[in-house]
């Protein structure tokens, strides 16, 4: 059971007025407040019509009553839930009389929160909590629900385990140094880190993906001045969001745009043309632009497509972002619209004026995030998870370099073992006080 024994209630439907409101309270003393509010002895997991009572004898609401005895809750504690009327000041009423027996109101996120200090969930688990209530597409509930049931904790265990079942071998060879095999260059414990980082590599690719398929792909629109990039934000827009001319250089400043591409959460952002200028104005905002460029999941690289020389541009986007050529114009040469890969990357082909290639594009940019692809093995993920997964590849990388290049054991263990303590923070295995707070402080009173 969790440290805090108090017991702690809330509203757990939204707030306005609904046919069905839903109070949930758990702690010690559920039985006793379901005593004097119910005036009914509490049968576990059977659902029963009762009045709610107030102290003077009086009928509050009327409803449905659960009771889920501990540990086979949520929570893990003994969880009482009263499912009145929707309206806000019978709810309110019925809150307040439940208070006034002696629960607290209960802070954002506390019930998951005893969830999971009473290992009923992960951490990982724990937020696709939130993360499903706040799913914009089905895609993205999906795979909060996959991280829900524990697929994207699993792997991390799987990873975990293998750290300290390779930590303890090391170990091992480093307390044994005397015997005739060095178990440390006989190739097992290198093929074993080898195979380490292809399994880390392989959920970093997944869990990318489902972080997109949460807070959204960040697209930049780069490009010399007038090759289009104002035109392509109003086109994906679906409104004139920027104010396009003839005149080169009309983006100063950077513009934003959060948009839905059927569903899928896209961040749309407008950059300044990248160009040599004197005026300081303009000057800004391309500094403006790279600033954002660096940031960005994705950059779609704005080109008119009679001028083919892109080299210049290309040097001064980072190598590490997937980019995506967009030759813009083709109704003015009369090319066909089409989207082709090379060693390169893709090269898409359209007219944002007639809109040719534009369906092209939309679909480019939905299999960039695999929204179009099934989600069976895709999780949700958030920023945190992904920083500790490439803090944890960097580790075991380590590891590898000090066993192939200096052949240190003692090294060899710590770096494995920070990879440990990296990859047990996604669970919760390992975390602090201050990181619990912060996810927990940001899901909604009553969950």
């Amino acid at each position: 059971m969790s440290v805090n024994q108090d017991t702690i209630a809330a509203i757990a439907t939204p707030p306005g007025n609904g046919g069905v409101g839903i109070i949930r309270i758990s702690g010690a003393q559920v039985t006793e407040i379901s005593k004097q509010l119910l005036n009914k002895s509490l049968i576990p997991r059977h659902a029963f019509f009762s009045s709610f009572i107030d102290d003077d004898g009086s009928v509050i609401d009327s409803g449905i009553t659960l009771y889920f005895p501990a540990p086979a809750s949520y929570t893990g504690e003994d969880i009482l839930e009263l499912q009145g009327h929707g309206g806000s000041v019978v709810l309110d009423m019925l809150l307040r009389r439940v208070i006034s027996l002696g629960a607290r109101l209960a802070n954002p996120g506390e019930f998951t929160e005893r969830a999971f200090l009473n290992n009923k969930l992960d951490l990982a688990q724990a937020e696709a909590v939130a993360d499903l209530i706040e799913s914009s597409t089905e895609q993205s509930a999906r795979s909060a629900q996959k991280s829900m049931q524990g697929v994207f904790s699993a792997q991390i265990n799987e990873l975990v385990t293998e750290l300290t079942e390779l930590r303890i071998y090391v170990e091992a060879a480093i307390d044994f140094v005397d015997e005739e095999i060095d178990f440390l260059t006989d190739g097992v414990v290198e093929n074993r880190i080898i195979r380490l980082l292809q399994s880390i590599r392989q959920i970093q690719k997944t869990a990318q993906q489902g972080r997109l398929l949460r807070d959204g792909m960040t697209v930049v629109l780069a490009g010399k001045p007038n090759a289009g990039k104002s035109s392509l934000l109003n086109a994906l827009a679906g409104h004139e969001a920027a104010i396009v001319t003839d005149i080169a250089g009309t983006t100063r400043d950077v513009l934003r745009e959060r948009i839905q591409l059927d569903g899928m959460p896209l961040h749309i952002i407008d950059t300044a043309g990248l160009r040599e200028s004197d005026n300081s104005i303009e000057k800004e905002g391309i500094r403006r632009a790279h600033e954002e460029i660096q940031k960005a999941d994705k950059i779609l690289l704005l080109i008119d497509v009679r001028e083919l020389e892109t080299e210049d541009l290309l040097k001064t986007l980072p190598a590490n972002i997937d980019i995506t050529k967009v030759y813009n114009k083709i109704d003015l040469p009369g090319i066909a619209p089409e989207i082709k890969q090379t060693e390169d990357g893709y090269s898409c082909y359209l007219s944002i004026k007639t809109g040719e290639g534009m369906d092209l594009l939309k679909q480019h940019l939905k299999q960039s995030v695999g929204f179009n692809e099934a989600t069976d093995n895709v999780f949700i993920a958030r920023r945190r998870h992904i920083e500790a997964l490439r803090k944890g590849y960097e580790y075991v990388a380590s590891a590898l370099n000090q066993l192939q290049v200096s052949q240190a054991g003692e090294l060899v263990a710590e770096d494995l073992r920070q990879a440990q303590m990296s990859l047990a923070e996604i669970t919760g295995t390992v975390t602090s006080d201050d990181l619990l707070g912060k996810i927990f402080s940001s899901f909604c009173i009553g969950k």
